[in-house]
């Protein structure tokens, strides 16, 4: 029996394929597009599995076209996350518009959560439009922020106003990497806090596609003096949770 995932996000789409025993026989990822069923459906094209079940913010739209059963972003990123760690108290998922911090019970089911998903601050759009105002590749940015040397703070997380404030401090003389360096301290003030609010404790599984950023992932550390662990693709959890239901769903029902 083979199982399937699908995680159909604002930004992307991940897919995850595993066996009865949970190992992992393939993914796929590709941008949403414009049209994110149509975008679904061709990444399934030809995908041989025995069940599907889909999550993210286009699950329902999945849900009804291929009959498939859904399962929250929360439940499906922490038996992702549980799958790699089974040691992580905590998920903090930063993906493309929205970030979640998720507690956990010893057993992995979810004990407590926060979602941030009424503004972009910290999310990955958040950031790429930080890269560009600085003159930085997206995937550079967190490796030129730890050059930064300067402190400075970044007041705003609103989008529009942290652009001219990134604007008027580069007016003013700022290095680009200094800057880089104060809004990659204010994204992390920003999800600490949601962090703390449901997890006191414990090591922190850092997932969606912002864990790629190694600023994002030494700050975090640093800031809540805890072990940060991230899966060498951060951006399939959530697909690789819903694979991992779709197998422990009951027979019949799937």
């Amino acid at each position: 029996m083979r199982y399937a995932g699908i995680d159909i996000g604002s930004r992307t789409i991940e897919l995850v394929v595993v066996d009865e025993a949970g190992q992992i026989l393939g993914s796929r990822q590709e941008d949403t597009g414009f049209d994110p069923l149509v975008r679904a459906k061709e990444m399934t094209r030809g995908l041989a599995y025995d069940c599907i079940m889909a999550t993210g913010y286009g699950r329902n739209l999945f849900e009804i076209s291929f009959e498939a059963r859904t399962v929250t972003e929360i439940k499906a990123h922490a038996v992702g996350a549980r799958f790699f760690f089974p040691q992580g108290t905590t998920v903090l998922d930063i993906g493309g518009q929205d970030s979640k911090a998720i507690s956990m019970f010893d057993n992995g089911k979810v004990k407590k959560f926060e979602m941030n998903d009424r503004c972009a601050a910290g999310t990955g759009k958040f950031m790429e439009i930080m890269a560009t105002s600085l003159g930085f590749e997206i995937d550079r940015f967190g490796d030129e922020a730890l050059q930064g040397k300067k402190e400075l703070h970044i007041s705003s997380m609103c989008t529009v106003f942290a652009e001219s404030e990134v604007t008027s401090l580069i007016a003013k003389g700022h290095k680009p990497q200094d800057i880089a360096m104060g809004l990659h301290k204010s994204v992390i003030s920003r999800v600490a806090g949601m962090i703390k609010r449901v997890s006191g404790q414990g090591d922190i599984v850092f997932t969606g596609g912002v864990a790629h950023n190694p600023c994002m992932q030494h700050l975090l550390a640093e800031k809540l003096a805890r072990k940060v662990l991230v899966p060498e693709n951060p951006q399939l959890i959530g697909a690789l949770g819903a694979a991992l239901l779709a197998r422990d769903a009951v027979e019949g029902h799937c």
